[in-house]
């Protein structure tokens, strides 16, 4: 199949590369031409704007956006529904706002384009682990389009079958899943990423934990001195804990054991607010997943002011000094 792909980062450039090995077709286009350039040594059909990328290609057509969520990816869509024809589809396999896959899918129905949001995961390692696809949107466009999501897809490997599935007809042990109507498959990774705020908080933690019991304040009897870059390789293996994020930890930590190369200032992509946001409006409690993304916002400051009062209030009550302080 051919598929158009906007925005070769580090995640569109290598869909394309990965479809382009499983004999699929790509029309490219990007701001930056050194991408586009690029993507057409390896086999890709180039583009010097979304005009001439959509006349590049045969009806109907399917165009990919791959561009960081907000205004960038709203103009993008707009202009692609100016462009484009009754019968083509936009895929927005970024990490939008749920919300606005709503809204953006409402427009486009009303130009006969039909719509999609995929909420696609694997990052950097994609292109040889596969990409994991939640989509929702148009069914009939995902139909059309499900031999493209196969190829970027992971495929079951060598996982072992879930007990319990056996009479279960699901594309999810393939690592791709129609997920239902416009949102909903942003709305599934949006929660994706929340979840992994918390995992990747509880791992921080735990390994802080490991590295501060060997600090002067633990009596000596008590103090051990831990290889962490070890115990995160011991974990991987047959550990209730292991996962990609372990392995990931395990491998910057077998790079740079004390992580100097970090300042462990954290920014959040977006994802873990607006799954916060969901939860007060379902009225579910996230304490875990709060944490995790307040403690991003920490990780950006210096003492705070509330951190100040507090310092200050313990001096009142209690003639507390803040440590160096006489």
């Amino acid at each position: 199949m051919q598929l158009g792909m906007i925005g070769l980062g580090r995640m569109g450039g290598n869909i394309v590369r990965r479809l382009l090995r499983g004999g699929h077709s790509c029309v490219v286009f990007d701001t930056n031409a050194a991408s586009v350039a690029q993507l057409a040594q390896d086999g890709a059909t180039g583009s010097q704007d979304m005009a001439d990328m959509v006349a590049k290609m045969p009806a109907p057509r399917a165009v990919w956006v791959m561009l960081p969520a907000g205004a960038i990816t709203e103009a993008t869509v707009t202009r692609l529904g100016e462009l484009l024809q009754s019968g083509d589809t936009i895929i927005d396999g970024g990490n939008s706002n749920y919300q606005d896959d709503v809204r953006r899918a409402q427009a486009m129905a009303s130009k006969g384009i039909r719509y999609i949001d995929v909420g696609t995961s694997g990052g950097v390692w994609g292109l040889d682990r596969g990409y994991c696809m939640m989509i929702g949107g148009d069914k009939p466009a995902f139909d059309h389009l499900e031999p493209i999501f196969k190829t970027l897809a992971p495929g079951i490997g060598t996982i072992e079958k879930t007990p319990g599935r056996e009479n279960r007809q699901s594309t999810a042990e393939h690592g791709y899943l129609y997920t239902g109507p416009a949102g909903s498959g942003h709305f599934v990774k949006m929660v994706h990423n929340g979840i992994e705020y918390g995992l990747m908080q509880a791992y921080g933690e735990g390994l802080d934990i490991l590295k501060g019991v060997n600090q002067e304040s633990i009596p000596a009897e008590r103090r051990y001195d831990l290889d962490l870059a070890d115990i995160t390789e011991l974990w991987r293996r047959g550990s209730v804990v292991s996962s990609w994020l372990l392995d990931l930890s395990a491998i910057s930590l077998a790079e740079d054991p004390e992580l100097k190369s970090y300042s462990g200032y954290v920014e959040d992509s977006g994802e873990g607010r607006w799954t916060i946001q969901a939860a007060i409006e379902e009225a579910v409690p996230a304490d875990v997943l709060t944490a995790a993304l307040y403690t991003r916002f920490r990780s950006r400051k210096e003492h705070t002011f509330a951190e100040k009062v507090l310092s200050a209030m313990r001096k009142q009550f209690g003639g507390h000094q803040e440590p160096g302080k006489k």
